[in-house]
């Protein structure tokens, strides 16, 4: 027997939001509330500005590859950890996105090109104008996933070099990596 979620949030959320589909689910008493790719910046704004809301907190900004994930429908998921601290609540945001073009090692542009000639597939808004903490968190996800956050004022990589050609945490992507250790210079003590 299915039961109706509850959260404060959610109603302030269907009234702003009348025409967007926004849907709702529970896991260990943690709401998530799936938001079409487009409306992300305008939710969060919402969540953020609205006095009822507060939400002023970004915690935590994450990507999931669902690659082979039993039942998935979506390729990629970008996640949204919100707390407002005033209210005492936390909601999750959820954004889902599916690539248009191959996603396999060696195909990704260098950072300069991405938001020209990026996939049009792993464009989101960037959330970095609602909250400016999340600029650092956006750019770990587009280097190790491939997501572009379009807005975002600095989006290079953060963890691996312009030009690596990949993107680590994808499902795709061998354990081995695709020749970074075969082709790693080992620096001695005595040639230092």
């Amino acid at each position: 027997m299915s039961r109706t979620i509850q959260h404060p949030s959610l109603p302030a959320l269907k009234a702003a939001f009348p025409n967007v589909k926004l849907l709702a689910g529970e896991f260990r008493d943690m709401i998530t509330v799936i938001v079409p790719r487009e409306n992300i910046a305008e939710v969060a704004r919402f969540l953020h500005d609205d006095p009822t809301q507060k939400y002023d907190l970004l915690a935590e900004l994450n990507g999931v590859d669902y690659l082979n994930y039993p039942g998935a429908r979506h390729r990629f998921g970008v996640n949204y950890g919100l707390v407002s601290i005033d209210n005492n609540r936390r909601l999750w945001l959820r954004v889902y996105l599916d690539p248009e073009r191959d996603t396999e090692p060696g195909t990704a542009l260098r950072d300069e090109d991405q938001l020209e000639k990026g996939d049009p597939g792993l464009k989101v808004d960037s959330v970095v104008p609602i909250w400016p903490g999340a600029e650092w968190m956006e750019r770990e996800v587009y280097d190790m996933y491939g997501i572009i956050f379009v807005g975002n004022p600095d989006l290079r990589r953060i963890l691996t070099w312009n030009g690596f050609g990949s993107h680590a945490l994808r499902k795709d992507y061998p354990l081995r990596g695709v020749g970074e250790r075969e082709d790693y210079k080992i620096i001695t003590r005595e040639g230092a």
